[in-house]
């Protein structure tokens, strides 16, 4: 028998979110609203609202949806932002930015994993999301500078050309590690860069092509 999505995604926003202390409205309304079942494979789709993370192919995951809400959240998003996300993967992360900013810049090292998630997302009809194939430790120079970026696979350290790509007072949430991931908040203010190590988390390293 069919899961009722809409009842189980209801569900996931007032038990794994709302109940863990995410309080921002428009957090709150994307992840309430977009089908986290379209994101994963067809035989996970049962999963797709539990409370963790899942495979997706290649390596990759799409992260628990805690996480999602817990990283959007803390980018403090009004509006109107551009936002810059490395690590398109599922393309589930990118649907929630979409539903709250006006542009969203999105980036995939893995081709079969953008070109998924760029059919899923079109499917929706999100108009407001630019797609590129290629190395998110590089950022995307184009359309920089960035009132946010989001990182959603792990560096070592954190990538100095992404820093440069947000504007000043832009802010950045992104995990660092190698065997311990941290995930930190970077603020560009004047002439430096803040950073707030915020907790512990697990992502797949981020690729990088050179």
């Amino acid at each position: 028998m069919r899961n009722d999505f809409s009842s189980l995604r209801e569900k996931m926003v007032e038990v794994q979110i709302a109940g863990r202390g995410i309080k921002n409205a428009k957090v709150l309304d994307a992840m309430g609203k977009v089908p986290r079942h379209f994101f994963v494979p067809e035989e996970l789709r049962d999963s797709a609202y539990a409370d963790g993370p899942l495979p997706i192919g290649a390596g990759q995951t799409i992260s628990q949806p805690y996480i999602v809400a817990y990283m959007t959240e803390i980018l403090e998003l009004g509006g109107a932002e551009r936002v810059l996300e490395v690590g398109t993967g599922s393309g589930y992360q990118t649907a929630v930015l979409a539903e709250i900013v006006k542009d969203v810049f999105t980036i995939e090292v893995v081709s079969t994993l953008s070109q998924r998630a760029q059919d899923v997302l079109k499917s929706l009809g999100y108009v407001n999301i630019q797609f590129k194939i290629g190395d998110g430790t590089r950022g995307w120079k184009d359309f920089a500078p960035y009132d946010a970026i989001m990182v959603t696979a792990a560096p070592g350290s954190v990538p100095k050309v992404l820093q440069e790509q947000l504007q000043v007072g832009g802010r950045m949430i992104i995990p660092v590690g190698v065997d311990y991931q941290e995930l930190v908040l970077v603020r560009r203010e004047e002439k430096t860069f803040k950073e707030t190590r915020l907790l512990p988390v697990r992502f797949v390293p981020l690729v990088s092509l050179h």
